[in-house]
């Protein structure tokens, strides 16, 4: 079923969780794109974006490795990448956001994966969506959603999760401390909708919540 007026007409808020895998190469068509952008002309519109993960995308085997050995989900392989739905939607749409990597976020020590809190961005969050969030849940390998404009008035980084530090990673030997976890593209030019990116695993119970979870899912629903 193509996304089209019949699923826009009656619907202010879209989700689109990517967790299509490369390999099927699936790809958002033109019409839908279209559909999407006509959707956001409209005000009081929100599109909600989610690639999961991109892990092991070098042909490097032994960066391979050194990532499968960061995240430690022996669940998933050393190679698992998702999202190139939601990456053509992204450029058709004019997103410039990539998905890249899995990485594992900073826990509290001696929890059960309670989360550092957040690093958040409060003076760019106009719609108070974070708004009493401290954490989102505990998963064990998150994407970095890299924002490829140096234009900041397009889109604004609102959460950063710290990185745990105990494996090594490419993105952590890079210099990084903290990934991209929650981003907002204000409404410009003819889209008068909001447009957000975040994980498809904060939006379920499955791996975990608390109140500030479901704080942050009250606050969307506000939107």
């Amino acid at each position: 079923l193509l996304i089209d007026e019949r699923i826009l007409a009656d619907t202010d808020t879209l989700m689109v969780f990517g967790l299509d895998h490369l390999i099927t190469e699936q790809e958002a068509a033109p019409e839908e794109i279209e559909a999407i952008k006509q959707f956001l002309r409209r005000e009081g519109t929100c599109l909600i974006l989610g690639p999961h993960h991109d892990v092991g995308f070098s042909e490097d085997l032994n960066q391979r490795q050194q990532e499968y050995t960061h995240h430690g989900d022996p669940l998933v392989p050393r190679q698992q990448r998702f999202g190139k739905y939601t990456r053509s939607l992204m450029q058709g749409v004019g997103v410039p956001v990539e998905n890249r990597y899995g990485l594992r976020p900073a826990t509290v020590k001696g929890t059960n994966n309670q989360l550092v809190p957040l690093s958040k961005q409060m003076d760019l969050d106009n719609h108070k969506l974070l708004d009493g969030v401290a954490t989102f849940n505990f998963h064990m390998h998150l994407p970095h959603y890299a924002v490829t404009t140096n234009d900041d008035k397009l889109i604004h980084v609102l959460a950063r999760q710290p990185i745990d530090m105990s494996h090594p990673h490419p993105f952590i030997e890079a210099g990084n401390r903290e990934f991209n976890m929650f981003l907002w593209m204000p409404p410009a030019g003819e889209r008068a909708g909001d447009i957000l990116l975040a994980d498809s695993t904060i939006f379920t119970t499955l791996f975990g919540g608390d109140e500030s979870l479901e704080r942050f899912w009250k606050n969307l629903a506000m939107l």
